[in-house]
């Protein structure tokens, strides 16, 4: 078993929550399940057992130096060994975009905070963190597994895929705050690069937003504007 790389064909769920999150949600690209020596035979040890045989997936028990090249950390008692999958965006469903997201464990995180407030798809324009990565499958908390998502190479062949949705640009420079924005839907909440945020050129497509916030900071944190923003729209 060889180290993640961006060109690899398969991936890696480090940890045996990931593992089973693989198994219930994904199972259709999981390859082979390997459990650490040191997991105890206790309950989870016959979840993960069963959820393997039952999806047909090969397990290899007994094999430390795994665990120790692909995780480097001895609490790691479980990796689900997956192949790259790619996904369709809904039409009909809300959409979170990320232009040009950098940080791995940001794209996880805001990968988790779609999926906890039912986003219908995530749209991630490149250049852009590898979603794929261990670190951005675990920072996910396997949400990865269940949220649809799809790369595209610039936002313009997004916004021509869903010329019906509702763009709502997430900017420091809007006038309008997100409180007092009308929903309608399908929409698509777009947020940019961690460092940089969005292009000015993106307030003039849809109507742009601001997340009030006190003068005491510059910016909020790209996974926490994200989160603000998905769990303000959803409760509209």
């Amino acid at each position: 078993m060889d180290k993640y790389t961006k060109q690899s064909e398969t991936s890696y769920a480090l940890g045996t929550t990931l593992t089973i999150e693989l198994l219930s949600r994904k199972k259709e690209v999981a390859t082979r399940i390997y459990i650490n020596p040191k997991q105890k035979r206790d309950e989870t040890y016959n979840k993960l057992i069963s959820l393997a045989r039952s999806a047909g997936i090969p397990v290899i028990e007994n094999n430390q130096k795994i665990f120790s090249a692909l995780s480097g950390k001895d609490n790691v008692m479980a990796i689900g060994e997956f192949k790259k999958f790619d996904n369709t965006l809904p039409k009909d469903k809300n959409h979170l975009v990320l232009v040009n997201p950098s940080n791995m464990g940001n794209l996880g995180t805001v990968i988790r905070s779609g999926a906890a407030f039912e986003i219908g798809g995530l749209a991630i324009i490149r250049p852009a963190a590898d979603a794929f990565d261990p670190k951005c499958v675990r920072s996910s908390m396997g949400a990865i597994f269940s949220l649809p998502f799809h790369y595209y190479d610039s936002f313009e062949e997004y916004e021509k895929e869903f010329p019906a949705h509702k763009i709502h640009p997430f900017m420091l420079q809007a006038k309008k705050e997100l409180s007092s924005v009308q929903k309608e839907e399908p929409y698509s909440l777009v947020f940019g690069n961690e460092a940089t945020g969005l292009p000015k050129e993106f307030l003039e497509k849809g109507e742009p937003v601001i997340i009030a916030q006190s003068s005491l900071i510059d910016s909020l944190n790209l996974d926490n504007a994200v989160s603000i923003g998905l769990y303000t729209f959803k409760n509209k």
